[in-house]
């Protein structure tokens, strides 16, 4: 609570503010930029939202996110105070990292693996989502809620609690995920939007996964390249979800896929259902992430060479896993 409330009373003090996401946002992290900064910003704040990455298109029909700037936008903003959120290491933000050493730095996150940079730190890793912990933050520096941000706000809850279907829903998630309807968030325009807008070529290319797919007893993994994506003319926002998928498979714990967009990048994504903590597979390798959900990312390598390694990493940690509860 100390943390908590040192973070609220730091906000409440500074009046130019930058609020930074991560590169490869997802919807908690995109939901938890837009809701601060407009939160901040209804406070009476000078507030610049940024990530340095392409925000999936989608996620632009959410109230709030049409502000979040790119990297060449803010060359000329000096911010007095810096809000880091949903990342666990300062090489998440990309090239604003530079800019953290210049301010003041508050980190607000729920990951496990998180470093620690910034000058204050409020990680909180009973949170379900990093929206969740904004959504407090707003209520306790009284911003008022209207149906837009609230639908906003609630975006992030859903979309990191697999809409409430992860281990990660309890009592609390559901509590303030009803908090946000009475605000007026709507749920079915946010499930919707994420889950009701495939295009007939991310149908094709969730085949092209599935024809790749291997399974090795209780895993289960399958990989697109670059190749894969241009054949369909898609990019990587297509496959958001995929690894899902491939969680979703009856007697499987872990499902790992592996991307390559573009040429000689590759993320790899991985889930587990109930007892490999995956986040340690992933720090191992450079990434983070939570016990069930995490993930890296290579450059300048080979498809295969990634596979080869992740694969070797992965089926170490599965023998004898089964015990040691993550």
């Amino acid at each position: 609570m100390t943390k908590f409330l040192s973070v609220i009373s730091q906000l409440i003090s500074e009046d130019n503010i930058l609020v930074l996401g991560h590169v490869m946002p997802d919807g908690d992290d995109i939901s938890s930029v837009a809701s601060l900064a407009e939160g901040l910003r209804r406070l009476g704040k000078k507030v610049r939202a940024a990530i340095d990455d392409q925000i999936p298109w989608y996620y632009k029909l959410f109230f709030a996110v049409d502000s979040i700037e790119s990297f060449e936008q803010l060359q000329d903003f000096h911010p007095d105070l810096i809000v880091v959120v949903d990342c666990s290491s300062p090489d998440r933000v990309g090239r604003f990292q530079h800019l953290l050493k210049n301010s003041k730095t508050i980190v607000i996150d729920h990951h496990e693996t998180n470093s620690m940079f910034g000058d204050l730190n409020f990680v909180d890793v009973t949170s379900a989502s990093t929206a969740q912990i904004v959504y407090n933050m707003n209520k306790a520096m009284g911003v008022v809620y209207d149906p837009e941000l609230a639908t906003t706000n609630y975006l992030g809850i859903a979309t990191d609690t697999g809409f409430f279907k992860y281990s990660n829903t309890d009592a609390n998630v559901l509590k303030i995920a009803a908090e946000l309807v009475e605000l007026g968030a709507k749920p079915y325009f946010v499930a919707s939007v994420i889950l009701e807008n495939k295009t007939p070529q991310q149908f094709k290319l969730l085949a092209k996964m599935i024809e790749h797919m291997k399974i090795e007893g209780e895993l289960v993994y399958s990989w697109l390249s670059y190749e894969d994506y241009l054949s369909l003319g898609c990019n990587e926002d297509d496959s958001s979800g995929f690894v899902s998928e491939l969680r979703s498979m009856k007697d499987i714990e872990v499902a790992i896929l592996f991307t390559e967009f573009p040429k000689g990048e590759v993320h790899v994504s991985f889930r587990s259902k109930q007892w490999l903590n995956v986040s340690k597979i992933a720090s191992a390798l450079g990434g983070g992430g939570h016990a069930r959900a995490a993930g890296c990312s290579y450059k300048n390598v080979e498809l295969e060479k990634v596979i080869d390694e992740v694969l070797s990493l992965t089926r170490e940690a599965m023998v004898g896993g089964r015990h040691e509860v993550g």
